[in-house]
């Protein structure tokens, strides 16, 4: 298991990502009483009953790129208008859970939000390739244009212990901070960054091998601590 260091995006007004990540587009509830009409539904054909009633079995499968291990043929997956003719009147309906917060009158979409067991927001609607261009491009990429998330180092790192050796009590306390789920506040990046500085002296006293191997966590910890300070978020490891 490793360590890794991230900011409180939704702190920095200037992230890109704060507008979408604060967008609910769907919540999913255990029942969805209330909410029908803004509710997704699955329509399907059991198996057997969809063999039954298509004359060329095999055939439909390939040109559906269907998977036989399902346990049903959802109409959303049919390519071919002639054979969602031959299984709408076999469709059962079946709601998934998931409520489509568009759909629900303003005043209600609260209460969509507190009944929730899981939600799915804007950020999550974006593929790979948006997301990474979205990190690439925001101020708040402090890991090389990589995003705002970055590797402080394996659980076992000596790095913590090197800290509290040389009065460095945010570092030494990382281990302590990911089990507690502890956030640090902007105002704590003003010790990081003295932390850096000390470590940066330390390191070498401690060995060439431990240059080689926490010059790169003490790096991205200065890049945080730098952000943190200038768009005013927190920062944490975990």
């Amino acid at each position: 298991m490793g360590i890794n260091i991230g900011i409180m995006e939704m702190e920095a007004p200037s992230a890109p990502c704060r507008a979408l990540r604060s967008e609910t587009v769907r919540v999913h509830m255990a029942d969805v009483s209330g909410f029908e009409d803004a509710a997704v539904y699955d329509e399907f054909v059991p198996y057997e009953k969809a063999r039954a009633a298509l004359p060329d079995w095999e055939a439909f499968v390939k040109r559906n790129r269907l998977n036989e291990d399902a346990d049903a043929v959802y109409l959303e997956k049919i390519k071919k208008e002639d054979d969602l003719e031959m299984l709408r009147p076999l469709a059962e309906r079946r709601c998934t859970g998931w409520v489509v917060m568009e759909r629900v009158p303003e005043d209600r979409r609260e209460e969509a939000r507190q009944r929730a067991d899981d939600a799915v927001t804007g950020w999550d609607c974006l593929d790979f390739d948006e997301m990474n261009a979205m990190c690439g491009s925001c101020p708040l990429s402090w890991d090389k244009g990589r995003g705002c998330i970055g590797a402080f180092g394996p659980d076992n790192s000596l790095l913590p212990e090197i800290a509290g050796r040389h009065g460095c009590p945010i570092v030494a306390s990382v281990p302590q901070a990911v089990a507690e789920g502890k956030r640090f506040t902007s105002g704590d990046a003003d010790e990081l960054l003295r932390e850096v500085a000390v470590l940066r002296e330390a390191l070498p006293v401690e060995g060439k091998m431990m240059v080689r191997r926490y010059s790169g966590p003490v790096d991205r910890m200065e890049a945080v601590a730098k952000i943190s300070k200038s768009e005013g978020c927190g920062f944490y490891f975990f």
